[in-house]
């Protein structure tokens, strides 16, 4: 570290300061881009399979299962290595890896919702399913589907960083968190720095992600 750099540089040279802000703008896009769109297709599977049950209950929890059976780690190996390492891919990844687990809790809330007299009442009123399930069943579920999806932001930062230290991640020279240790660990003995700051920004920016969901949950469950 230094005055013209503080945070220090790289082995080659470029400061870790700017490389830590700009990878901090992109990693703070792409998890919540990424829960979003997992969290548009888990909600919307979750509440077909729960309110229609029979066979489409069936289809879809099998075909989730199937793709829960995987380890998650080894999930984004295979999507990105077949896709190929983009920011889009990694969206995509971290979308189907996260998919299936809202699905299921989803689905849980739909199942114990739909029982409800107001969602009886709706069905003899004719509504139509999907009115039901997204005006009438999804708003009542959306403490637990919030503070998940909070949790969830948190699992995708580790991700990209996990991708990204893997080489996996944003194709160089985007600064990646993930990727900046991967660079910084050749070196460590001599510039622990390049390790230690991007270390520090996934694990803090994670271990704030738990807590303001831990904080929403408590909030959540006094409201209820």
């Amino acid at each position: 570290p230094s005055a013209e750099h503080p945070l220090g540089a790289d082995h080659l040279g470029r400061d870790l300061w700017a490389r830590l802000i700009y990878g901090a703008r992109t990693i703070l896009v792409l998890a919540p881009l990424s829960v979003f769109c997992a969290l548009a297709i888990g909600t919307t599977l979750g509440l077909i399979g729960g309110y229609f049950g029979g066979w489409i209950d069936e289809i879809v929890m099998r075909v989730l299962d199937a793709i829960m059976a995987f380890p998650v780690i080894l999930l984004y190996l295979i999507i990105i290595v077949a896709l190929g390492p983009s920011v889009i891919n990694v969206v995509i990844a971290i979308t189907i890896a996260g998919a299936p687990g809202i699905a299921r809790l989803v689905r849980s809330l739909t199942l114990d919702i739909r029982t409800r007299e107001y969602i009886a009442a709706a069905e003899l009123r004719g509504e139509n399913p999907f009115y039901i399930m997204f005006v009438e069943i999804l708003p009542n579920a959306r403490g637990p589907i919030i503070v998940d999806a909070m949790l969830r932001i948190g699992y995708a930062v580790f991700a990209i960083g996990t991708l990204g230290f893997l080489g996996l991640g944003l194709p160089p020279p985007a600064p990646d968190w993930g990727s900046m240790v991967a660079q910084g660990r050749i070196n460590i003995w001599i510039n622990p720095w390049a390790v230690l700051w991007p270390s520090l920004a996934i694990s803090s920016l994670v271990i704030g992600l738990n807590l303001f969901a831990d904080g929403l949950h408590e909030e959540t469950m006094r409201y209820q």
